[in-house]
């Protein structure tokens, strides 16, 4: 009946989303979504930020600046600089989340057709936004350091993977794989960014959530190091896995031609984010409360995260292969000869729901992968999850040795 345009003629939503209906489900565990634990909000210290911002409440109710209120701005310079990045205030864009960030830029970098080359397998949000931006996806594979930078650097001086346009990662406890990208491969991968003249798109919501290893310097701090390397860096990051998701505070950090285009973007989607939020954030960041809290947040998902990985190593034994990252929120496995598809309804059944690993792949997906997100819920319910996620694996084994029996 109606005249979509080609990308919303049958598109595909979220398929993490599309598991949240499960989440109401009475005694539920989720190591689905990617969700902070709300346990863990400091509702203290941002009822004292609220308090502040509601001093000025004429500037929280009006629309304010659309690449962001400056007070908040000159914060997140100061957090970028503590991070081991100095940037200029025209290079900075408050978005409505980092998700709005990269939609900013795929507007005022890609048009159909443009190759956008990400790792894999990847954040399936930022699939979801190439595709809808008719771009052409082509994927370089991951292992246990992150994306594989020599299979790149291949595949580029083969011109197999030609002209490029950009590159999107998470190089910092990767979702969904939880892999951190080595130094080493970090410089690499500025080099090639820098001969092949590809934009590399850093998303970086997880960097402050380490609880274990050695700090790693992000690809934009990193980019000082190799001439001509923070003409090809956008970086992204929030507020969200680190202060609260409902706060939607988010930046882009590009250089000022492409952040200049993507605040005209901007203009056109909201105008600009919302000023009340951004005055909390703020002061929150102002008052230190950041640095203040983060050890108690990244204590909580150590334990949590040695609580999965210890129990789907005394649960699975050698039926699973896993990487524990060292910080983040996710533990990416594999169940070689389970079909991951058949796993899942039988997991709902049994209370306990994950991510099926091929929502994470644009081409070749994984069947015997999966995402499980040790943030959300506490130690105990993480250890009756594991032992409700064995329960079922041992129904769907049973089903497919029947089945292969019939």
């Amino acid at each position: 009946m109606y005249d979509f345009t080609a990308p919303f003629q049958h598109p595909a939503g979220s398929p993490i989303r599309e598991l949240f209906r499960y989440l109401a489900q009475p005694g539920m565990i989720s190591f689905a979504g990617g969700y902070p634990a709300s346990d863990l909000f400091d509702e203290e210290g941002l009822q004292a930020a609220a308090a502040r911002a509601w001093q000025a409440p004429t500037q929280c109710l009006q629309y304010g600046p659309t690449d962001g209120l400056p007070e908040l701005k000159a914060q997140l310079l100061a957090l970028m600089a503590r991070r081991g990045a100095i940037c200029a205030p025209e290079e900075m864009l408050i978005t409505t989340g980092s998700q709005q960030g990269l939609d900013l830029l795929l507007r005022v970098l890609l048009d159909p057709g443009d190759t956008a080359l990400t790792e894999q397998p990847a954040y399936p949000a930022t699939l979801q936004a190439l595709r809808l931006q008719q771009a052409r996806v082509v994927t370089v594979p991951v292992d246990g350091d992150g994306i594989d930078v020599d299979v790149l650097a291949a595949r580029l001086a083969s011109g197999v993977i030609a002209r490029p346009k950009l590159l999107y990662t998470v190089p910092t406890f990767a979702n969904p794989t939880g892999a951190t990208l080595t130094r080493e491969r970090r410089l690499a991968l500025l080099r090639l960014a820098v001969q092949y003249r590809f934009v590399i798109v850093e998303d970086d919501p997880y960097g402050d959530l380490r609880f274990a290893g050695q700090a790693m310097p992000s690809l934009l701090a990193l980019a000082s190091e190799v001439e001509g390397a923070r003409a090809w860096v956008v970086h992204f990051s929030s507020l969200s896995k680190v202060v609260a998701p409902g706060l939607r505070v988010g930046w882009t950090i590009a250089p000022a031609e492409i952040a200049r285009r993507c605040v005209i973007a901007k203009q056109t989607v909201d105008l600009c984010s919302t000023p009340w939020t951004q005055a909390i954030a703020a002061h929150y960041l102002e008052a230190g409360s950041l640095e203040q809290h983060l050890p108690r947040i990244t204590q909580a998902y150590r334990r949590k995260c040695e609580a999965l990985c210890d129990g789907l190593r005394a649960e699975f034994e050698g039926e699973i292969a896993f990487h524990q990252p060292e910080g983040g929120m996710f533990v990416w496995a594999r169940m070689p000869g389970l079909a991951i598809d058949a796993l899942l309804p039988n997991a709902i059944a049994s209370n306990v729901i994950f991510v099926p690993g091929k929502a994470f792949f644009a081409d070749h997906p994984d069947s015997a992968s999966l995402r499980l997100s040790f943030a959300a819920p506490n130690v105990d319910e993480i250890r009756e999850g594991v032992a409700r996620l064995k329960q079922a694996a041992q129904a769907t084994r049973a089903a497919q040795v029947a089945s292969a029996r019939a």
